[in-house]
């Protein structure tokens, strides 16, 4: 890790934790009365999808640099599946880095990908991981990575492959057109193969063989998404699967998420009516 970075980040936790207690004086009293209530209140998500937005707006309010934000935002990552595994929240889909990110400026991005493979390795021997038995898979395009940093995700997938009991997608390069636009040129591959001709393809094709070549092909659609830091869309975040999700959308920066925002996003859940259209 850059030293300069290393530095910042204790003076950056001593700021959100100052923060926090300031801004929640009975914040655990309140907390503890929402986590009854949500677990009283009715089914959870099968699959919860969460756009992790706010680190860089985060950082600049507390005055630090931009890749600090980044790592508290990294720290908040685990934090949250921690909550969803109390849960049973058992698909979670956490977006750590689009394809329009790669437009970032050359410094953040390369940290970024340090980042993400510092956490791969962290996470690939964490106990935590291998006693709650969580799956990680890699979803996106990440082939024009450092070698080393898709190394070290790729490892993580592979010694978490015969988990069973949380399946953690994580969104790395990855833009939902992208994802459909993948899934239909492999399927056209697919049909190549076979000798079938175009006509034939385009006359049997439906949503479900395309669903099939996505990447989260054999995963439960995620029924509730949730977005950080107060913008309002999805910024191409799962578009196929997500048609019929239902969403909520907190102003919390990312690294600031709290337990009591996650629960108040639940609680919202439970509240809702889903009727897929009908």
């Amino acid at each position: 890790m850059n030293p300069a970075i290393n530095r910042t980040i204790p003076t950056a936790k001593r700021a959100l934790s100052i923060w926090q207690w300031l801004t929640n004086p009975l914040y655990w009293l309140y907390e503890r009365r929402l986590l009854r209530a949500v677990s009283l209140g009715g089914p959870l998500p099968k699959h919860l999808g969460l756009i992790l937005d706010g680190n860089r707006r985060f950082a600049r309010s507390l005055g630090v640099d931009i890749a600090s934000g980044h790592e508290l935002g990294a720290h908040k990552a685990r934090e949250v599946l921690e909550w969803c595994l109390q849960l049973g929240i058992n698909h979670v889909t956490l977006w750590v880095f689009s394809s329009e990110n790669r437009n970032r400026d050359p410094q953040e991005v390369s940290q970024l990908l340090e980042l993400f493979a510092r956490e791969a390795s962290e996470m690939a021997s964490d106990p935590r991981v291998h006693k709650n038995a969580v799956r990680v898979k890699l979803i996106g395009d990440m082939a024009d990575f450092p070698d080393d940093v898709q190394d070290a995700l790729r490892h993580l997938e592979n010694v978490t492959s015969h988990y069973d009991k949380m399946l953690l997608n994580v969104a790395v390069g990855y833009g939902g057109r992208e994802e459909i636009t993948h899934a239909v040129r492999k399927l056209l591959w697919e049909k190549a193969k076979t000798g079938q001709g175009l006509e034939r393809v385009a006359d049997s094709l439906d949503a479900e063989e395309i669903g099939k070549h996505l990447y989260t092909a054999g995963t439960p659609d995620p029924d509730f998404v949730i977005r950080t830091s107060g913008e309002v869309r999805l910024s191409g975040f799962l578009l196929w699967q997500a048609a019929y999700s239902e969403y909520y959308f907190c102003d919390a920066f990312w690294p600031s998420f709290r337990k009591l925002d996650f629960l108040r996003a639940l609680r919202s859940f439970q509240a809702r009516e889903r009727r897929f259209g009908k």
